[in-house]
């Protein structure tokens, strides 16, 4: 384990690799902030998504990533959407759209797919009396 300075606070803490930057105390206020983040969308499903940032005091931006976490998802009325990641169009949760999912799904399947093997041919038999022959001694 390595020993961090937590980006939300500035306190030390014990990192553990592939975790997160932040001490176990931002991460319990952090996790409130969603939850009240989550009830204010049940509660208000037009809200904008400033509004929800404001309302659980986070950033914009960090509504954006529960929401590409599927943490968040907006209702299908609600004016709020995110730019898929690969085609932009805007959608409500994920990163990416189902076209977008799709079509790497099959170029996905296109490369792992076994290749079949080509059928041999034999080769029609040649004359084999008239070739010269060598010994090696």
């Amino acid at each position: 384990m390595e020993v961090r300075n937590c980006r939300g606070c500035g306190r030390l803490f014990n990192y553990i690799q592939g975790g997160s930057f932040l001490c176990q105390a931002c991460l319990d206020e952090l996790e409130e902030k969603f939850q009240v983040a989550k009830d204010f969308i049940r509660e208000n499903k037009t809200a904008s998504i400033h509004e929800v940032a404001e309302k659980a005091d986070v950033s914009v931006k960090q509504i954006e990533k529960w929401v590409r976490e599927e943490r968040l998802i907006f209702a299908d009325d609600s004016p709020v959407g995110i730019a898929c990641e690969k085609c932009g169009t805007m959608i409500r949760s994920g990163r990416f759209c189902d076209a977008c999912k799709s079509s790497m799904a099959n170029n996905f399947s296109e490369i792992y797919q076994e290749k079949k093997p080509e059928p041999v041919t034999k080769k029609p038999a040649k004359d084999t009396t008239a070739r010269m022959r060598f010994l090696n001694n």
